[in-house]
């Protein structure tokens, strides 16, 4: 057997619900992405490549091309003569973006409306359903992920490339403190609740009502990402 394949049953075993055949730094990124958006890594924290490798039965190669690709969606820091870590925007930053991706999918809501088939507003509802099976469950990361589709879709139907390009390449920035938003049960309904609000203007095709729901749903979520950030820091700090 090949080191590859090797590498490959290791992370079958590991993660039984893997079903594709992607390459191997391809699904090295996906758990290096669970990871930190997890809490598994912490913000600020070496990657030591060396420790990663043995955890995830891994060979040097396919990790270094799954830290490349982390890097670029914002989740990596690499500096010169220090290595990679893992990032940490600071607070200031992090609303920053919030407001900015907050704009993008309003602006994205709005002209996905435009451009809506049925079949469109039939794959988001089917996301909704099995994303509020989670919430059910308190599976957080099943959950996260689904949210995250959602919301991708959308501004994938908006029909502008330059909107999709620009939010791909922000939204890396904050997708762990997306998903620290939703730890408090209160705000996790909250924001089940508006998603049902974005289903219906979807129904409507009301371009309009979708962008103020998007508007305001990014908004709570900057909120309550904010305040997990701060405690978290707070409590690293003590």
């Amino acid at each position: 057997m090949t080191e590859n394949s090797w590498e490959s049953a290791d992370l079958e075993e590991e993660y039984p619900e893997r079903r594709s055949r992607r390459p191997l730094h391809e699904e090295a990124a996906e758990r290096l992405r669970d990871m930190i958006v997890e809490g598994e890594l912490t913000p600020g924290e070496r990657i030591t490549e060396q420790s990663l490798c043995d955890r995830m039965g891994l060979s040097r190669t396919p990790l270094r091309e799954a830290i490349k690709t982390l890097t670029s969606e914002g989740l990596i820091l690499l500096q010169p003569n220090r290595g990679a870590s893992v990032a940490s925007p600071s607070l200031e930053d992090i609303e920053d973006t919030f407001r900015v991706i907050g704009v993008l999918e309003a602006l994205a809501g709005e002209l996905a409306c435009g451009n809506l088939g049925d079949d469109d507003v039939a794959e988001i509802r089917v996301l909704h359903y099995q994303m509020a099976l989670h919430r059910t469950r308190g599976e957080r990361l099943e959950y996260f992920k689904l949210n995250q589709r959602i919301h991708e879709k959308i501004v994938e139907l908006s029909g502008n490339a330059v909107l999709l390009e620009t939010h791909r390449r922000l939204g890396g920035r904050i997708r762990r403190h997306r998903f620290a938003a939703n730890m408090a049960a209160e705000r996790w309904d909250q924001a089940i609740r508006e998603h049902e609000e974005m289903l219906e203007a979807l129904d409507e095709r009301d371009g309009v009502r979708l962008a103020e729901i998007l508007r305001r749903h990014l908004d709570n979520k900057r909120a309550a990402a904010e305040n997990a950030t701060a405690a978290e820091r707070k409590n690293a700090a003590d």
